[in-house]
């Protein structure tokens, strides 16, 4: 009895005395955490070898903001050197915590990726005809049909603001200059479009004819406005009357999406499965294979997003270099046609698949497929920093992601 009587009393102490212990450890570990003032405010670190560090207040920062957490849990080493991968974590860190914080997203509280209720009419707008390209101003989205109409929605709800007529064949679409162009895509010769959009909505003014023929994408170098044709480029300049002049440049595939790097234009040119650098004149400077029947591009400052139908890829392209940095598969990839750029994520539209994939542009990560509903055909995709906007052709809609 005795001795069952001195075991208890000797397990209770020494649980009783492993308790304190922890309460101390704990007790210690925050007793040793290093505050510091930052802009007249407290902050307190826990670690404890940054008090007085000159560098507290940044310290601060980049630990609160998920970018470093120590090197242990207690201790942030101010004075170890950094190796080249652990620069690599920090940068990439930063750069996607400046994406996401300072986006138009994150000040709406709108950071969700989900599917909107297309099929209870919930986030889109009803179009007719066949609704192909889409392009932002900034404030509104710009949609053309293949049967002569161009859509002014409000960005900000969807509403359906104005409709122009006229643009017969109506394919690609550009807002430059305070106007918007619309190319069409004729059998023929090709034919350029414009509106003014502080006039009232009427019919489109034609600026010429005399494209070359299957006129798709159109983008513009800051000066002249470029097509993508059939197998030819249309370099138009602006001029006081109409029509404007016109410099065909033949020698290509079957073209299809252009993008500007700020420097050269890049086309994508489905007859030789590459995409292409071009001087000021239409001169290729640089072929990238890229894959059999390219698309629609996406430039996101940096690097080409260029979706490629047969192989269900996305190629990244490095503009400055011409460098092949990736070629992306699965991430729900079926015939994809048309890619856009938000600030922070890369949409691409799957024509097969009835649905869009995602990418983060920082690391090329996939966030995941999202469908448009059954039956939908997803082509044309915009972005206007806050979402995007993808046109479902079968069911004549513009929707909203």
């Amino acid at each position: 009895m005795f001795g069952r009587v001195f075991s208890r009393r000797f397990i209770a102490s020494r649980v009783a005395l492993l308790t304190f212990g922890a309460v101390v450890a704990i007790t210690g570990s925050r007793m040793h955490a290093d505050t510091g003032s930052c802009g007249g405010q407290t902050f307190t670190l826990p670690f404890s070898d940054v008090m007085g560090n000159v560098f507290f207040c940044q310290i601060s920062e980049i630990y609160f903001q998920g970018i470093t957490s120590g090197t242990t849990p207690t201790t942030y080493s101010p004075s170890s050197n950094v190796t080249r991968d652990q620069m690599a974590a920090f940068i990439g860190r930063t750069l996607d915590t400046g994406l996401r914080r300072g986006s138009e997203r994150a000040a709406l509280d709108q950071f969700w990726t989900t599917t909107p209720h297309y099929d209870l009419e919930l986030g889109t707008t009803i179009l007719t005809g066949l609704p192909e390209l889409a392009r932002s101003d900034g404030k509104d989205i710009w949609v053309v049909e293949g049967f002569g109409n161009v859509y002014r929605v409000q960005a900000s709800d969807g509403k359906l603001l104005d409709t122009w007529t006229g643009a017969d064949h109506a394919f690609g679409v550009l807002c430059a200059m305070g106007r918007i162009f619309i190319t069409a895509d004729q059998g023929g010769a090709g034919s350029l479009y414009m509106i003014d959009p502080t006039a009232p909505a009427g019919a489109v003014t034609t600026l010429t004819t005399v494209l070359g023929p299957l006129s798709t994408d159109i983008a513009f170098d800051g000066t002249r406005i470029w097509t993508a044709n059939n197998t030819s480029l249309s370099i138009v300049t602006p001029g006081a009357t109409i029509p404007w002049s016109v410099t065909n440049v033949g020698g290509f595939g079957r073209l299809t999406g252009f993008v500007y790097d700020g420097s050269n234009m890049w086309v994508a040119d489905q007859g030789s499965g590459t995409l292409k650098k071009l001087d000021m004149n239409g001169s290729v400077l640089q072929t990238v294979i890229v894959g059999t029947f390219p698309n629609f591009p996406a430039f996101d400052g940096k690097n080409i997003w260029v979706p490629t139908t047969s192989g269900n890829t996305l190629v990244v392209v490095r503009a400055s270099t011409g460098e092949i940095l990736a070629t992306l598969t699965g991430n729900g990839l079926n015939n994809p046609r048309v890619a856009a750029f938000d600030g922070e994520r890369i949409m691409v539209t799957n024509f097969s698949g009835d649905s869009v994939s995602l990418w983060r542009a920082s690391d090329l990560t996939p966030i995941g497929t999202f469908s448009t509903g059954a039956g939908t055909v997803p082509f044309g995709v915009c972005s206007d920093r806050k979402n995007f906007w993808i046109t479902l052709q079968t069911t004549t809609r513009l929707a909203r992601f």
